[in-house]
């Protein structure tokens, strides 16, 4: 009866008022709406521009001279964007920042994806991120993405999502005939080469070589305009076809793919939206190509803090390297990104006194890393000390949290790639079930109080 005791001391839904009770279950509704909405880095920052043009916020280009209360939107590629708020306080005195990403784990179709085998039209594909390749087996699968035609030309693409159209799918092996494979190690019954998806089976006529092939082209040039070359200079992705759902006889949780980071996202999103004009200016950053290390000129590895910030600078008529670099060195940061909730399922990877719980608020993790905190900020704590405060405070709901026990595993966060400016940061975001799967699960506590404490961070966090 103690521990039970514990657990209900410790659970938001008990701590929060009737009001936020059905507050969360409002914010939910919408959260899950662009959940369906934004499979994609592109299509999240789509949603985003739209949102953000609602709201009031203007191109930077379009910003003749900044004062408090502007608000200004940036953008990069199509994958990465920021939101300001422009606040009382002078810029060079830093920002408050709190970045997420919006790429998550899915399959990448391979430049020359579409061949003809044994009568069956497959798509080859190239895992993109952490995933478990078996999760991806005899489930509906959605294409998502963009091709640009050698005349530079766009043509979008966005086949399975409505409930009368077509879905792919990589058909699994029959347990029958499957005594070998699950004999297996998890880890290699399933190979990265064997995650063809099914695109059809019936033959275009007869026309000679890999009918079923030709009758695919066929079709593709019909619907899209596009050819087969043209799948060289193109961004298709593989993702689960089905929605994102209540979860529970309760409706407590949400189930859906891409919550990490897209509840990160869509919390700071909105916590940006919300606010008046800040003490601090205030900045949400989406970010691209965190789940493969950050990389690219979409990721964080890449400059485009420094460039935005730099941006913003030069607009308000500081443009010297030194008085950008200054002002990223006294900023704050949330490093907005999930951690991994206790599964009762699986107990021996956790250790319950330090991991954190669905249910139970927003998760402050120290560090993050793998086994010796390899690839880790950890956030100092004078600044969690302000975190803390600041939380209270705001009734902001809160826990602590590490991944899992010491030598099961681990992860990374963008908090690492934001530091090296030398501004304070530290993870902050809910606890997921099944991380990384294609139907994760949230609590619709955990995602109120997300929210909350994004939005007490860039209303009214100074230091």
């Amino acid at each position: 009866m103690k521990e039970l005791g514990e657990d209900l001391k410790n659970n938001a839904w008990l701590k929060m008022s009737e009001e936020e009770i059905q507050a969360a279950y409002l914010f939910a509704d919408y959260y899950i709406d662009f959940l369906n909405r934004a499979k994609t880095e592109r299509e999240a920052v789509d949603y985003v521009r739209r949102l953000a043009q609602a709201h009031g916020f203007q191109p930077l280009d379009q910003v003749s001279d900044m004062k408090p209360g502007d608000k200004i939107y940036m953008e990069a590629k199509g994958k990465i964007c920021a939101l300001v708020v422009v606040g009382h306080q002078d810029l060079r005195q830093g920002i408050n920042l709190i970045v997420s990403h919006i790429d998550t784990p899915r399959l990448d179709l391979k430049p020359r994806p579409l061949y003809e085998a044994e009568g069956l039209g497959l798509l080859k594909t190239h895992y993109y991120g952490g995933i478990k390749k078996y999760q991806w087996l005899a489930i509906p699968l959605a294409l998502h993405g963009v091709v640009l035609k050698k005349d530079g030309t766009r043509v979008d693409v966005c086949l399975g999502e409505d409930e009368d159209d077509l879905v792919l799918t990589i058909a699994d092996l029959l347990p029958h005939l499957a005594k070998e494979q699950m004999e297996q190690k998890m880890a290699d019954a399933i190979k990265g080469e064997s995650l063809n998806a099914l695109i059809g089976s019936r033959p275009e006529g007869d026309t000679g070589k890999d009918p079923v092939k030709a009758a695919v082209l066929k079709l593709l040039q019909q619907r899209y305009d596009i050819e087969e070359d043209d799948f060289t200079s193109a961004e298709l992705q593989l993702v689960p076809a089905f929605k994102a759902r209540h979860v529970g006889l309760d409706r407590s949780m949400v189930g859906g793919y891409g919550q990490d980071d897209r509840i990160c996202a869509y919390t700071a999103l909105r916590a940006i939206l919300d606010i008046d004009t800040p003490q601090r200016t205030a900045m949400c950053l989406l970010a691209d190509k965190e789940e493969i290390g950050s990389s690219g000129n979409t990721g964080l590895q890449s400059l485009v803090v420094e460039l935005f910030v730099a941006d913003l600078m030069q607009k308000a008529g500081y443009g010297d390297y030194y008085t950008v670099r200054k002002a990223l060195a006294d900023s704050y940061a949330l490093s907005a990104d999930v951690n991994g909730a206790v599964d009762p399922n699986y107990p021996d990877v956790f250790e319950k006194m330090n991991n954190s719980f669905l249910g139970r608020g927003v998760v402050l993790t120290k560090y993050t890393g793998s086994r010796g905190k390899y690839d880790s900020n950890d956030a100092n704590p004078e600044f969690l000390s302000q975190i803390r405060r600041l939380f209270d405070d705001n009734r902001v709901i809160w826990q602590v949290g590490e991944l899992g026990k010491v030598d099961a595993g681990g992860g990374g966060t963008v908090a690492q790639y934001v530091a090296r400016y030398g501004m304070e940061v530290v993870d902050c975001g809910p606890a997921l079930l099944g991380m990384h799967s294609p139907f994760e699960i949230s609590s619709k506590a955990d995602l109120y109080m997300t929210y909350k404490a994004y939005k007490a961070f860039f209303a009214s966090f100074a230091g």
